[in-house]
């Protein structure tokens, strides 16, 4: 008798590269971190097609105004998967949200979140939700939902991409923005915690490309950081949103402004109406070390260094002169560093004065 030839297996989705299997078990992980982040208003749980949140908390407001926003972390993500860390990333992902959601004066209320990945590790999946998790506790904002795809062949194996959007809400006489800003006002300076999630692919290009230079490793310790270069490029985005929502009740808080990409100047400018203009001064603060890494080790123009990173201020507030100290002891005890870095002011019309609706920075950072 011959022996049959053996009948051909039939396609599968683990085969194409998807394992459903691997994905079940980061749900189970990721769990433990996600009930940590709930507000009273959600209903239900994590698992169903959608996250449901307790709209009937919008009855108190008289005429509440809701706030979105979507964001990711940029190319940092290329430094945690270098080195194998992946919860801080999370949180860098909550504080793009949520601090661009409390400019406008918006209570952060709840967020999604999305993870693209070549291969689901359920470890690291669990690790991004735990940073995720971690910074809406930090935020005051509950996780209702999100969102794993395995995406074999489109991303690399230990490859992987996050994004979310939040929602939050602001009574309508409360909303702060250009309307309210007036010549006078102080502009308050909020300390970064580092680069934050911008800017990334110029600190990669001086630092880790080896185009200007020898490359440098992520281990690496360098004395003026006072760690390893890799720890500090990972160190999370700060969030500003509770201490931001706490300055705008203690003070006449008229606008505010998350820097991000585009850097300080240029996000300053989104808040400010088209007959004002700030002038900041430098000399008020030092960007911490790694911004001078930066400038020095890829001679970088500070024009350019500005118009792409934070340079060692987070976020900025515009408030009335008279409520300046009290800005300061109430971001204070937050635990964020401020300070009056400028102040707001008519627009002038003759040809030599800088134009409606910009912002100059004079001076230059001590010790630079």
């Amino acid at each position: 008798m011959t022996d049959q030839p053996a009948q051909p297996t039939g396609a599968t989705y683990e085969a194409a590269g998807v394992d459903i299997d691997a994905g079940d078990k980061a749900v189970e992980l990721m769990k433990v971190w996600i009930d940590k982040a709930k507000r009273p208003e959600m209903v239900g749980g994590i698992g169903g097609f959608a996250g449901l949140f307790d709209a009937t908390a919008l009855k108190r407001y008289d005429h509440p105004l809701l706030a979105t926003s979507a964001d990711g972390v940029g190319t940092k993500v290329a430094i945690a998967q270098a080195m194998d860390v992946h919860h801080t990333i999370g949180f860098d992902l909550v504080g793009m949200l949520v601090d661009d959601l409390v400019v406008c004066g918006a209570e952060p209320l709840f967020l999604t979140d999305y993870i693209a990945t070549g291969r689901v590790v359920p470890e690291r999946i669990a690790a991004i939700v735990q940073g995720i998790a971690e910074a809406c506790v930090a935020a005051g904002c509950a996780l209702i939902g999100g969102e794993t795809a395995e995406h074999p062949g489109l991303l690399g194996p230990d490859e992987y991409d996050v994004a979310g959007s939040t929602t939050g809400v602001v009574e309508a006489a409360d909303l702060l923005g250009p309307g309210r800003v007036e010549a006078g006002d102080v502009v308050i300076a909020m300390a970064a915690s580092g680069l934050h999630s911008n800017g990334y692919s110029l600190v990669r290009h001086v630092l880790l490309s080896g185009n200007v230079g020898p490359a440098w490793s992520l281990d690496r310790h360098v004395d003026e950081l006072g760690r390893t270069l890799g720890e500090e490029l990972l160190e999370p985005t700060r969030i500003y949103a509770k201490a931001c929502l706490d300055l705008a009740r203690q003070t006449a808080t008229h606008a505010m402004s998350h820097v991000t990409g585009g850097g300080l100047a240029a996000n300053l400018e989104r808040v400010l109406p088209d007959d004002k203009v700030v002038i900041l001064d430098r000399t008020t603060w030092t960007p911490p070390p790694v911004f001078d890494l930066v400038r020095t080790v890829g001679s970088v123009e500070q024009a350019a260094l500005e118009k792409t990173l934070n340079c060692g201020v987070g976020m900025v507030a515009l408030t009335s002169p008279d409520d300046a100290d009290r800005a300061v002891a109430v971001l204070d005890g937050h635990g964020i560093d401020a300070w009056v870095c400028g102040e707001v002011a008519e627009a002038d019309d003759s040809s030599d004065a800088p134009a409606g609706g910009s912002v100059t920075l004079v001076g230059q950072h001590p010790g630079w």
